[in-house]
Formats: structure tokens, sequence, C-alpha cells
């Protein structure tokens, strides 16, 4: 099989961009750094569908052996993390992922994740419509905070699976 020419993928890369389905923006992306040993952290952000419902239905990075939307839920007086299949984008809200709520885990880290880079991520969005959008997302490495130095690293939560 041949590849397409530049001119056709040209329009092709058009068409997809400016397709009938409304696009998710992502705003205020982060990450949190890891101290030594740190095998799993955190990204966090907001999001937005503008004219439709849709669905964040996976993340993949290169950063990490695996990238999971999580939930942080209080169950009998425990807070507890687990994977969720997908977080609702309903139309025309925002939908924030944050530290204690819904948020990207990145397990396996490849490396430590340090205050100052970056990790590059790609979120899998469906549409109400079944149409289906990638999102590429540069999420600036944020340094925990003072006071959360002498916490538990934030892979340290209990998992329910």
């Amino acid at each position: 099989m041949r590849p397409l020419p530049p001119s056709l993928l040209a329009a092709f890369a058009f068409a997809t961009a400016s397709s009938a389905f409304a696009h998710v923006t992502v705003s205020n992306p982060w990450s949190r750094a890891t101290v030594a040993q740190q095998q799993a952290s955190g990204v966090f952000l907001e999001l937005r569908s503008a004219h439709d419902d849709a669905q964040l239905v996976g993340v993949k990075t290169d950063a990490a052996s695996s990238a999971e939307v999580h939930e942080m839920r209080m169950q009998d007086n425990v807070m507890k993390m687990r994977a969720v299949p997908s977080v609702n984008l309903p139309s025309g809200q925002t939908v924030t992922l944050k530290p204690g709520g819904y948020h990207i885990m990145l397990m396996g880290l490849k490396k430590p994740l340090v205050a100052g880079e970056n990790v590059e991520l790609t979120l899998d969005v469906v549409h109400a419509d079944g149409a289906k959008e990638s999102i590429a997302v540069t999420a600036p490495v944020r340094a925990l905070a003072p006071a959360a130095a002498g916490q538990p690293a934030p892979g340290g939560h209990q998992h329910q699976h």
C-alpha cells in the first residue's frame, strides 16, 4: 500500500479538524513532581466540551508504563482511589480533574517528574455522536508544596479495583 500524497493528507487533516463534532478544550494542565523512588504521580487539568456531551475515556503517555483516569472518593470514612472507565463532560460545563477528585494517574514512571519539565499526554475523548477525538496535552511539572513534603507520596493512595 502506497502512502497518501501530502496534498491528500493535508486535506484529510483539515477535514478532520473542521468536522461537525465539538472539540473539547483543555486548560490549566499540570502534573505533580515526584520524590526519589516514587513510581506514580497525578496529572490535573480542566476539560470543557463546548457543543455536545462527551466523555474522557482514556489517556496515553510515554512518561509512564500506564496512565488511567482515577477517582478519589470517601467510602466508609476512608478516602479510596479507583480507576474509572470514563469521566462525563457535559456540554458547556467545565469538568476539573484535581487532587482529591477525578485525576489522571501515571503509574510506573520511567523517570522522576522534575519541576520545570513537562509531561506529554494524549487524551482520548468520545462525543455523543460517537466521534472520537485525541487531544495532545503538555502538563508542566510543579514542585510539591512545602506543607505537603511530609505527607505520603501521591502514588501511595489505597487502590480499590
